[in-house]
C-alpha cells in the first residue's frame, strides 16, 4: 500500500503545529484544563487512522489531541474545548483530556487510565452483533497495561472474536515511573498472545513501518480475522502534563529523547515533499490554527445554567 506523502504531512504537521500553539497559550490561563501534549507521538495516531474509513470508532486516553485530529475532528471545537468555551466538542464540560467528534466516530478520550479499554471492546461486541463492516480501534498507554480490565477486554475480545485494534502507545513511562520499575514481564506483546490476542511490536519508531503495519493488521480485522495488537516505541518529548521539559526531575534524561528528537517524524515527512508545496501546506496550517484559536477566544463561556444541566438526584 502506498503512502500519500502530502496528506500524511498535512494531518501529522498540523498536530504538531496545534501542540505546539497550545503550549504557547497555556502559561496565559486562557486554556482552562490541564493538557497532556502528544508531541513525539503524532505518527502512531496518523499512521493507524489513514486506514480507517469515517465510520471507523476510536476511543483513545487523555493524551487526546493527536488522536482526535488524526480522525477528522473539528480543530475548532476542540481549541474551543480546551478554552472551556460552549461551542467546545462537550460545550466546554470535558476540556482537553475528553474530546469527542460524534460525526467523525471519536467517542471518547477519557482520563482515567484505561477506562476506555473496556468501552471501545463493547463497541466492537455491539459492531459484531450488528454484522456491522466498522472496526474499532482502541489507543492507551504502557501503563494502561497494568490495569486489570486491559487483560480482561483482551479476553473477551479474542473469545469474541471481535473487529477490534489495540493500539499501545509504549513511551516506557507512567507519568514519572519507568517501565522496569513497574512490570516484572516487559513483553507487553507476549502478555497479550497469552491471553489469544495476536500481537505485533514495532521497536523502531517510524511512520512508514507504523503506516504499512497498520494497514495489514486493519485487513486482517475487516476480513474477520478477530482482535489485533499493536505495541509501539515511542517517546514523550516533554512533561507528563503541561508545556514545559521535566528533564531536571531526575527520573529520565535529555539523552534518552534525544535520538527520537533527531529523527522527528514531522520533519522526515516534509524533506520528503516539493519544497515549494511544504510551505503552501504550511501555510495552509498556520491560517487554519490562527482561525480556531481565534473562534475559541471569540466564543462565549457556557451559562450559569449549564451547572445543573445533566445533573440528576
Amino acid at each position: 500500500m502506498s503512502m500519500d506523502i502530502n496528506k500524511l504531512y498535512r494531518s501529522i504537521k498540523t498536530i504538531r503545529r496545534v501542540e505546539e500553539i497550545v503550549a504557547k497559550i497555556y502559561p496565559t490561563d486562557k486554556i482552562k484544563s490541564p493538557v497532556h501534549l502528544g508531541i513525539g507521538h503524532e505518527a502512531i495516531q496518523v499512521g493507524v487512522c489513514e486506514h480507517l474509513q469515517k465510520q471507523d470508532v476510536v476511543f483513545g486516553y487523555y493524551r487526546s489531541h493527536p488522536l482526535y485530529l488524526a480522525k477528522g475532528g473539528d480543530l475548532n471545537a476542540m481549541m474551543a474545548e480546551l478554552y472551556g468555551k460552549i461551542s467546545g466538542c462537550a460545550r466546554g464540560w470535558g476540556g482537553s483530556m475528553h474530546l469527542v467528534d460524534l460525526e467523525h466516530n471519536v467517542m471518547s478520550t477519557t482520563a482515567i487510565v484505561a477506562s476506555s479499554v473496556p468501552n471501545a471492546v463493547g463497541y466492537a461486541y455491539a459492531l459484531k452483533l450488528k454484522k456491522s463492516n466498522q472496526i474499532v480501534v482502541s489507543f492507551f498507554g504502557d501503563g494502561a497495561t497494568e490495569e486489570g480490565v486491559v487483560s480482561e477486554s483482551l479476553n473477551f475480545a479474542a473469545l469474541k472474536k471481535l473487529p477490534i485494534l489495540f493500539v499501545c502507545e509504549n513511551n516506557e513511562l507512567a507519568i514519572h515511573t519507568k517501565r522496569s520499575q513497574r512490570q516484572a514481564v516487559l513483553d507487553i506483546c507476549a502478555r497479550a498472545r497469552a491471553i489469544g490476542v495476536p500481537s505485533t511490536h514495532i521497536k523502531e519508531y517510524n511512520i512508514e513501518t507504523i503506516y504499512n503495519t497498520a494497514g495489514d493488521l486493519v485487513e486482517k480485522i475487516r476480513n474477520g480475522a478477530g482482535p489485533q495488537f499493536l505495541e509501539i516505541a515511542t517517546s514523550r518529548w516533554l512533561e507528563h502534563v503541561g508545556p514545559g521539559e521535566d528533564f531536571k526531575l531526575g527520573y529520565r534524561t535529555a539523552d534518552e529523547v534525544a535520538p527520537f528528537r533527531a529523527q522527528d517524524e514531522v520533519e522526515r515527512l516534509g524533506n520528503r515533499l516539493d519544497p515549494a508545496v511544504r510551505v503552501q501546506i504550511d501555510q495552509e496550517i498556520e491560517h487554519k490554527i490562527a482561525q480556531a484559536v481565534e473562534f475559541a477566544e471569540s466564543s462565549e463561556f457556557p451559562p450559569q445554567q449549564e451547572l445543573l444541566k445533566y445533573v440528576y438526584k
